[in-house]
């Protein structure tokens, strides 16, 4: 029977093709990915899917709905879009939809004898704009038993751990002042930041070793011969464990608040975000796996134990989900380079989009056709989640 669904993704080998090297070509940034959801949802549309385009407050998010009878797992199938600024498709997100649409419509096509839901998820703005978070907020991802995704990368794998991270903007209030003339007046907003970013240094000897701190000016407040009345510093916090993180936010705040006393200036902090950490589903990832020998997948390789932050940790925080990264660059080989500009539209990438959607759409085939599957990957979910003090 997976050999029907093989055989459906290869015919619609061209277009999908088609489809990623044209994202390939005309990369969009973040929440304006129109001409990408555009050709994805056209696509599904004519494959007798369900549309909805624009969801809650973002306009190139988009779900698609295919229901196969009442009673089977819903399945969530997630792709992203979006290019990064100054280097197009760096992070090889113009493979995911159309690989994510091949493992649809095969399912819908093949798949007949089982109940079963497909969603798509259409998630714009991973590349610094969290639109999952946005979603998760918004109400939407939440309809699913659990969520799949692919990456392009120099191995075929899934991923064990990702980074929690919290982006944030710390806004110092002094009084300015002329340097020379009259600096007792002043009360030195710069000051406070740099106190802050020293107090950082020192806090990083007191955490765990995975925790991950990093800073920058925003905004120094003006000319050396001034004292500035206002700077702007920004911040990410990072740990493999969501928990954590928030214990290392607190000491960060503490700073912050130290440095304002020491300086006597006022602050404002301000969370733009926070991505989440990573819950694993061992059981998902070795149903990815399994698939991935049996579709011949190149360069198979044990999980990542540790990778960087995604917005999709924060969808696989509160439901099981996984992601299987499919080859198609060198080993070694880093996301956000050249490198993967050079190989996007090569033999290599159009080989690893059928391949991922192979890979999907045969555990799509099992779990339908297993439920008892579903159940074991959402207890061992939930396991995890009391270990870890997740409620």
């Amino acid at each position: 029977m997976k050999n029907k669904l093989f055989l459906e993704i290869d015919r619609m080998r061209p277009e999908l093709i088609d489809m990623s090297d044209y994202i390939f070509d005309n990369p969009e940034l973040a929440f304006k990915e129109i001409k990408a959801v555009k050709s994805l949802t056209q696509y599904l549309e004519r494959n007798g899917f369900y549309v909805e385009c624009g969801l809650g407050s973002l306009d190139t998010a988009f779900r698609a709905v295919y229901e196969n009878g009442t009673g089977g797992p819903t399945i969530g199938l997630l792709c992203e879009y979006d290019a990064l600024e100054g280097l197009g498709h760096g992070c090889a997100h113009h493979m995911q939809g159309p690989s994510i649409l091949g493992a649809a419509v095969a399912i819908k096509e093949c798949i007949k004898e089982k109940p079963f839901k497909l969603v798509v998820y259409g998630t714009p703005g991973e590349e610094g704009g969290g639109g999952k978070i946005i979603m998760l907020r918004e109400g939407y991802l939440s309809d699913i038993d659990l969520a799949l995704m692919m990456h392009g990368g120099p191995a075929t794998q899934t991923d064990v751990k990702s980074l929690a991270a919290s982006s944030i903007n710390v806004t110092f209030h002094g009084k300015s002042a002329h340097a020379a003339l009259k600096p007792e007046l002043g009360r030195s907003a710069l000051d406070a930041l740099l106190l802050t970013f020293q107090g950082v240094e020192f806090l990083r000897e007191h955490v765990l070793e995975d925790t991950r701190m990093h800073y920058t000016v925003s905004d120094a407040g003006g000319p050396c011969n001034v004292v500035p009345g206002k700077t702007v510093g920004s911040f990410m916090l990072r740990s493999y464990n969501s928990i954590y993180l928030k214990e290392v936010t607190r000491r960060f705040e503490r700073i912050v608040e130290g440095a304002a006393l020491m300086t006597d200036t006022t602050y404002e902090i301000e969370t733009e975000k926070t991505l989440e950490s990573k819950i694993p589903v061992y059981k998902l990832n070795e149903l990815l796996m399994n698939n991935a020998e049996l579709v011949d997948a190149p360069v198979r390789k044990p999980a990542r134990e540790k990778t960087g932050s995604t917005d999709f940790g924060n969808v696989t925080y509160i439901l099981p989900g996984a992601c299987i990264r499919v080859a198609f660059v060198d080993e070694n080989v880093s996301s956000h380079s050249y490198d993967f500009i050079h190989e996007g539209k090569t033999e290599r990438a159009h080989k690893a989009v059928i391949i991922a959607a192979k890979i999907l759409a045969g555990t799509a085939f099992d779990l339908v056709h297993s439920p008892n599957l579903v159940k074991e990957i959402q207890n061992e979910f939930s396991r995890t989640k009391e270990k870890m003090n997740i409620f």
